[in-house]
């Protein structure tokens, strides 16, 4: 029976605190590597009982095809897991999903930050990503969110592409246009 492996995003994988598993960057072959892994760790005697890795996940990142074994599901050796880890890392460079997903994608949204998300004139705006991520910075610090408006950046500069970059950004804030001046006000000027 062959493991389905399910499309997510890097912002699935923030949002899954307290999961645990292995994810391995620069996957050209996803099958492959479900296959090839569930056979191994079954030879090594790290998956037991007949379990498999089933829950898989595939996302996107810096253009590469990057795959997460959740542990859900499966029983394991842990201690054997983590020598194998240990000893296979040079060559296939496993990381524990609790230490990528901080280090790499800028930690996990917590609760408040789903909910918090300040409006930010974007639209109409120089289409410069840098210009964007300042504008965007200074509406965070301007509501209070410095840790938010730190994490936004350094998880921008860490994007692999223009439209992540974007996809950042709608993350912290919510993406507005000009706002039009309410009917019948008089405007300096233009009387």
């Amino acid at each position: 029976m062959s493991v389905e492996i399910k499309q997510i995003t890097t912002d699935d994988l923030r949002q899954m605190e307290g999961h645990e598993g292995i994810v391995f960057e620069g996957c050209a072959n996803p099958q492959g590597w479900v296959d090839g892994l569930n056979d191994d760790l079954t030879k090594a005697g790290i998956l037991l009982d007949g379990t498999k890795l089933q829950n898989v996940s595939s996302f996107q990142r810096h253009g590469g095809i990057c795959l997460f074994f959740d542990f859900e599901g499966a029983k394991l050796n842990m201690g054997k897991l983590a020598m194998w880890r240990l000893q296979t890392h040079a060559q296939l460079g496993g990381t524990w999903f609790s230490d990528y997903v901080p280090n790499r994608l800028g930690g996990f949204v917590q609760e408040e930050q789903k909910r918090e998300k300040p409006d930010c004139e974007l639209i109409g705006q120089n289409g410069n990503i840098f210009a964007l991520m300042g504008i965007a910075s200074g509406t965070l610090k301007d509501s209070g969110m410095e840790e938010q408006s730190k994490e936004m950046c350094a998880r921008i500069m860490g994007s692999g592409s223009y439209e992540e970059a974007l996809g950042i950004i709608g993350e912290y804030v919510n993406i507005t246009g000009p706002t039009e001046p309410e009917a019948g006000l008089e405007m300096e000027g233009f009387r």
